[in-house]
């Protein structure tokens, strides 16, 4: 008997607060697979939610002037209302700053140390902040973090640590045993090149470095680390190990966590070993997907591409945009949204194809029966090979829609679908009803060819509701029927005898792509004007007052705070063939421990000055106001005391 529930997740993601198509991409398509699963009579529980702990949150708090937790709810709040919008419908909304998150969090804590699967030591490693990863000296790329390509920094702090090393061959065991966990199948040969052939590493689990997140219940000085804290939401939004568990006995195992392929090995390794640990059952597949461009460029607002999705539903619909990232671009790789395609591609599929068959259908049985649909008509005219064929066509894509839906690969679906419906526009021609409406001897067959159609019309639109939120209703109403299970679409012939239709506005009119366009460059124009009106007013130097200025590469060797001084540390800088000390104000900004090791650019010709009493012979460079200042550091490996042109 086929399993009747389905969990489905998302990662929570980092509430940064911006938003663009990429970024909503990985929860619209969780929301189509969820829909998909209710519609064919599943139980589904889908679960999205915000990753708000950590030293990243807790910065950006700082710099704003706010508690973390003001910082977390303005941009909670912005997401929801987005989610909403895109007609995302999750059955849990989690953050990781909710009571029982936290409680559940603290109790596999204690529940590791109980098994023995952690222990204290000190971690000394390299540390990329933004992503909030340690990385070994192996798996950074060019000395940089592998995941973002930014700086890392060597943090070393006391820690606990969860026993990875332990689960490696139970793991590899895994994969072997269960080759559909991780698709696709690129993916999984990542996890082993990468990781798994070069050997796993006991995972620092706690930091003392801020406080920004869950106290350990047995040590209150170390804070959960984002593996056992933003990991195990999977399974405290189910209630496990809480009074009432009753969800997490019905839902879990997971059926499907879809992720980024950027975190891939979070929820391939880290976590199958901590459910390992804690004796639970494994998820049953982990899908990576691809990342998006946009226009063939990386999402950024220097390319004028970097826009919250609402901006393109000024011009289209919530379902348009739905459609065209379900069936544009393939799950699991890389895909483009560009924007004169989405145009294109809403035009010629849903406005000439889809919503012309529903108009066209609708205006005949209006103009030739009063709207009225006839049944008897289907029933009693023996039918063409025009008529086989459609019915065929249907029969057999239903089948093909069902299991790429049930594989995750929702574009196949979606092809199958929409091969129905040019089936069903081609039909129209094979049939010219307008030249049977000429001969009163073809009356019935005419309307059987016009019941036939907005039966159709009636299956693909219930094949659409997992892909589309507004769109079914208004065709159903405009069919007049509700007939729109699941169920039904495998029996042709189900609208009522005498069911009357009405044409409504068109579904999906068809969008002026030249005046959108010409609108969207206009924009980006504007953008680029504004930009360039900031360089107004500027007092320029010459080259030859630039080369006065010496700037070179150092590297911070040691910090320490100055006494009586709340914002000045004293820095010793190593400048290649010498050593500098360095006075310089980033106290409010930074911490000890974060300045450590930092390459940063050094005036190294500045007057020596005195400041608390202590000398300084230079200044690092560094960017903002006094509410955000960030340091001006090195892209690439340089030699200390590198001149910087």
């Amino acid at each position: 008997m086929e399993n009747n529930k389905f969990y489905i997740t998302t990662p929570i993601y980092y509430p940064s607060g911006n938003f663009h198509v990429g970024t909503c991409y990985c929860t619209i398509v969780a929301d189509v697979i969820a829909r998909y699963n209710r519609l064919i009579g599943k139980d589904v529980f889908f679960l999205t939610g915000t990753d708000e702990h950590g030293q990243k949150i807790e910065n950006k708090a700082k710099d704003a002037g706010v508690t973390p937790k003001e910082y977390v709810d303005k941009i909670v709040a912005n997401s929801k209302e987005l989610w909403k919008i895109l007609g995302i419908s999750y059955d849990r909304f989690i953050r990781t700053t909710d009571e029982d998150h936290e409680k559940c969090v603290q109790k596999i804590m204690q529940k590791l140390l109980d098994s023995g699967d952690i222990y204290k030591s000190e971690y000394e490693g390299k540390y990329c902040t933004p992503c909030e990863s340690f990385f070994t000296e192996s798996q950074l790329v060019d000395g940089k973090c592998p995941d973002c390509g930014r700086e890392v920094s060597l943090v070393k702090e006391e820690s606990y640590f969860f026993k990875l090393s332990k689960y490696e061959d139970r793991l590899k065991e895994f994969f072997k045993e269960n080759p559909d966990f991780l698709i696709p199948e690129t993916r999984k040969n990542e996890m082993f090149a990468s990781f798994l052939d070069k050997g796993l590493e006991d995972l620092c689990i706690t930091r003392t470095t801020f406080r920004w997140g869950i106290e350990v219940p047995f040590d209150p000085k170390h804070i959960v680390y984002v593996w056992v804290d933003a990991l195990s939401n999977y399974i405290s939004a189910l209630g496990y190990l809480s009074d009432d568990d009753s969800l997490f006995r019905k839902f879990w195992p997971a059926d499907l966590h879809l992720v980024g392929k950027e975190i891939t090995r979070f929820h391939t390794i880290i976590w199958p070993a901590l459910l390992m640990a804690l004796d639970l059952p494994l998820p049953k597949r982990v899908f990576g997907h691809g990342w998006l461009v946009v226009g063939g460029k990386k999402i950024s607002k220097s390319f004028g591409n970097y826009k919250d999705p609402r901006e393109y539903l000024k011009y289209s619909s919530v379902d348009s945009l739905r459609y065209y990232l379900l069936k544009e671009i393939t799950l699991g790789l890389d895909g483009n949204f560009d924007e004169e395609m989405y145009i294109q591609k809403i035009n010629s599929d849903l406005a000439n194809d889809y919503g012309n068959l529903v108009s066209r259908t609708i205006a005949m049985a209006e103009k030739y029966f009063s709207g009225v649909l006839s049944r008897k008509a289907y029933e009693n005219e023996l039918n063409t090979d025009s008529d086989n064929e459609l019915l065929k066509k249907i029969t057999e894509n239903i089948a093909e829609y069902k299991i790429n839906n049930d594989n995750q690969r929702p574009d196949v679906a979606l092809d199958k679908l929409m091969e129905i419906v040019s089936f069903a526009n081609k039909y129209i021609d094979l049939n010219e009803p307008w030249v049977l409406a000429k001969d009163e001897s073809k009356k019935e067959r005419l309307a059987k060819v016009i019941y036939i159609l907005a039966e159709t019309i009636r299956i693909v639109t219930v094949m659409l509701k997992p892909y589309m939120i507004e769109t079914p209703k208004k065709v159903f109403e405009q069919l007049g029927t509700d007939i729109d299970t699941w169920d039904s679409i495998f029996e042709f012939g189900k609208i009522k005898d005498g069911t009357v239709c009405k044409k409504g506005e068109n579904v999906f009119p068809r969008i002026d792509s030249k005046a959108v366009l010409e609108e969207i460059k206009k924009a980006e124009e504007e953008v680029k004007k504004e930009e360039s009106s900031n360089l107004e007013g500027i007092k320029y130097i010459s080259l030859d007052d630039l080369d006065k200025v010496e700037l070179k590469v150092g590297q911070i060797l040691e910090v320490s705070k100055i006494e009586g001084a709340k914002k000045l540390y004293k820095l010793n800088v190593d400048l290649g063939k010498e050593k500098r000390q360095i006075v310089s104000g980033l106290v409010p900004y930074y911490t000890e421990e974060e300045l450590l090791n930092k390459k940063v650019i050094v005036v190294t010709n500045l007057k020596p000055a005195v400041l608390c009493k202590t000398e300084s012979y230079g200044m690092i460079l560094a960017a903002g106001d006094k509410e955000n200042v960030k340091l001006i550091t090195v892209d690439g490996e340089m030699e200390n005391g590198e001149g910087v042109h």
